[in-house]
This record gives C-alpha cells, structure tokens and sequence, in this order.
C-alpha cells in the first residue's frame, strides 16, 4: 500500500495513537504520581518522629535557700563599703622626706612612726635656743653673788648711819645697789622661762619631723617616697606631695546606700538588712541600719542610709560595690514563705510573665514564679518555688509542660 496519494503528499494517518493505547498509559501516570506521593509521606513521617518522637535532653540544677527565712524585702538599693575613720596622714611643715616606714597592706598601732622628715633646721633652732637659755642662767648666778655683796654693804651702811658714822646719802645708794640687783635677778629668771618656751617650740619643730599614725588601722595607699618634698597645703606645680599616706580603720567598716526619697519611709534605724557584695555574689551578710543621715540630695532626691554589718570579715574591703535588701520585720505568728535562688537562666518569659519548668522524675512541669532581686548570676525567686527543686537551666526553646525530658 503506497503511503502516498495521488497529489505526491505522504499519508500521516498511520501516525495516529489508538484510543485505546492513550486509555493504558494515562492509568500507569497515576500510579507512578501515587508512588511518589506515598513515599514523600513516609520520609516526612519519618523526619517528624525523629524530631519529635524522642525526649528533649536539658541540663537542670536545685534551687538553693535563699537565707534565712527572714522578711520579705521592702525595698533594694545599691552603693559601696565605706569606712567611718579614713585619714590620709600629712605633714604639719614643708620639708624633704628622708624615710618611709611604711606599704600598702601594712597594719599599723596608734602613735606607730609613719615616715621621717629632714629636721637638720629644726634641730639647729634647738640648739640656739638651749644656748641661749644656759647663757641667761649662767648670769643668774652671777647676779646673785653680786646680790649677796651688795646686801653685806647695805648691813653695813645701816650699822654706821646708826653710829652716825654714815651719811644717809652713802645708806640709800647701798639699797639702791642691792633692789637693782634683786630685779635684775627677776628679770633673768623670766628670760630663762622665756627661753625655756622657744625649746619648747623648737623641740616641737622637730617632733613635725617625724608622720605617726593617729589611729590604728591598715595602709590603703602610699603617698610618698624618699626624696620629695611634703607639705599640709598644695605649693603648685605638682612637685610638693601633700599626703604621706591613707590609712583605714578597719573596724569601723559599713555600708553607705542611696535610697529614693520616696520610699524612705519604709527605712528605720535597726531595721534588718541583707547585703550582697558585687564580689562575692553569693554571700548574703546579715547587717542592719545604723543612722538615717537627716539630709536629702536635692538632684539625686535621694537620702543617704549608713548600714553596719553584723560581723565584719576580712573580705569586705573599702569602696566595693553593694548590694542590700531592706527586710520587713515578720508578724508575730505568721511564718515566712521559704525562699529560692536560682541561676538566671532558668527563668523564662511566657506572655511576659517569668515562669520556670521544673523536673519531676523525667517530666517538665510548667511553674509561674514572682522574681525577686538578682544577685550576680542568681535571682531570687519569691514564690512559685521551693528550695530544692530542680530548675531547666539549658533546653529546647519549645519545651511544654507534661513534656518528658532527658535530664543531663
């Protein structure tokens, strides 16, 4: 059969695809669509229970008492460890210093020599002044011998003025002689006092010579050295030192805050306080308040609040910074809800409201606690939580409640 006609164009009709060849191989696409489709399903169905089939592995810790079942905190300020009795030691003259007896860290007692100044000027005006003072009594003893003289001549005159010997004339010189000699004595003597005052004030010269501390207590910082010149006011220039050193009692050590004028109401002296320092986090002292300073800062509109520490330890310093919590005094009868500390990273926010999960034998539990202070890495929480529980402190963001958990 010729494949074309009459007018020389090929026949294309044997080209055609029968229906029912079109009808068989459009049913084999759908089940090769189905195949693909089902097995995408398994594979995601797969993924999701690796993903959400197995326990979520966190990291828990306990929470810790926070004290000592103390009051509540009525209010919280921050500001540094002071001392009450702070000197720095200088100089009553202007001189060269020659020695220092002293470091930083080094306990001194009352009256403890300090540092030595150049006093060769001093001791020089001691020595004129103890000479000059030997000089007036050495003529004291000579006026009195004279004295002496002039009183046996003045006897002796009255005896001939009797007998009518002696003129009136030669009796009067003789008193005269021995009254002046009298007064000169007087006026010796009074030299001698005189004198005695300027070794006074020299021997005090020399005495400003040598620094002694004015009470006992630890050296904080060195001023001086050997060779510079010290005074008690500033010469200019910044050659002339005007401190030898800084001395701190350390017995005398407490706490100075700033509390807003607004809840100044709430602080009483002797009222119970809890202070944390920025060094040691984690050590709560029990203090209280020692005196309400009765003036207000008028830019700050804050009031100054001194507190005394209970006990002192030697690892309160001066000027470390503080942190303290004025406590409410507990009602008779009632007991104070026991408090936690736990590390900040077990509160979370859920609706902007601080919440944490707790972890019972492999199950979370979703807790909504009232946070309280913080306290270096911690924070204190109020209620909601109990010593001893264990907190999530690293875990999946999409932790729930009820969700069972791997504890690390």
């Amino acid at each position: 059969m010729s494949s074309t006609h009459g007018s020389g164009r090929p026949d294309l009709s044997a080209l055609r695809i029968d229906d029912k060849a079109r009808a068989h191989d459009g049913g084999g696409g759908f089940w090769r669509v189905f195949a693909v489709v089902a097995g995408t399903a398994v594979i995601a169905a797969g993924v999701l229970f690796a993903l959400f089939g197995r326990r979520p592995t966190v990291e828990v810790a306990a929470a810790r008492a926070a004290g000592d079942g103390g009051g509540a905190a009525l209010l919280n300020a921050s500001g540094y460890v002071t001392p009450r009795r702070r000197a720095t030691i200088a100089a009553k003259i202007t001189a060269r210093v020659v020695d220092v007896l002293i470091d930083e860290g080094m306990e001194v007692g009352e009256g403890q020599v300090l540092a030595r100044l150049d006093d060769s000027d001093a001791q020089r005006r001691l020595l004129a002044a103890r000479t000059a003072r030997d000089a007036t009594a050495a003529a004291i003893a000579n006026l009195e011998v004279n004295l002496a003289n002039a009183e046996r001549e003045l006897a002796r005159q009255q005896d001939l003025e009797k007998d009518g010997v002696a003129s009136v004339q030669a009796l009067d010189l003789a008193r005269t002689t021995a009254d002046g000699l009298r007064a000169q004595i007087v006026a010796a003597r009074q030299q001698v006092r005189a004198s005695d005052a300027q070794i006074a004030v020299a021997q005090q010269d020399v005495d400003n010579c040598t620094v002694r501390a004015p009470f006992a207590g630890v050296v904080v910082s060195k001023d001086a050295q050997v060779g510079e010149m010290v005074s008690p006011v500033s010469a200019g220039g910044g050659f002339t030192r005007t401190g030898i050193a800084t001395i701190v009692d350390m017995s005398s050590i407490e706490t100075e805050v700033d509390v807003n004028e607004s809840y100044i109401a709430r602080v009483v002296p002797g009222q119970r306080v809890e202070a944390v320092l920025d060094a040691y986090p984690e050590w709560r002292i029990p203090s209280k308040v020692r005196t309400v300073i009765p003036t207000a800062d008028r830019q700050k509109a804050t009031v100054k609040v001194r507190i005394s520490f209970d006990k002192l330890d030697p690892r309160i310093l001066p000027d470390m910074g503080v942190k303290v919590s004025f406590l409410a005094d507990d009602k008779a009868g009632s007991q104070a809800a026991p408090r936690a500390l736990v590390p900040a990273a077990a509160l979370r926010q859920s609706e902007g409201k601080p919440v944490v999960f707790v972890a019972r034998g492999g199950v979370l539990e979703r807790r909504a606690v009232t946070a309280g202070p913080t306290r270096g890495s911690d924070v204190e929480v109020l209620a909601g939580l109990a010593p001893g529980d264990l907190v999530v402190v690293a875990g999946p963001e999409t932790l729930r409640g009820g969700e069972k958990v791997k504890v690390k």
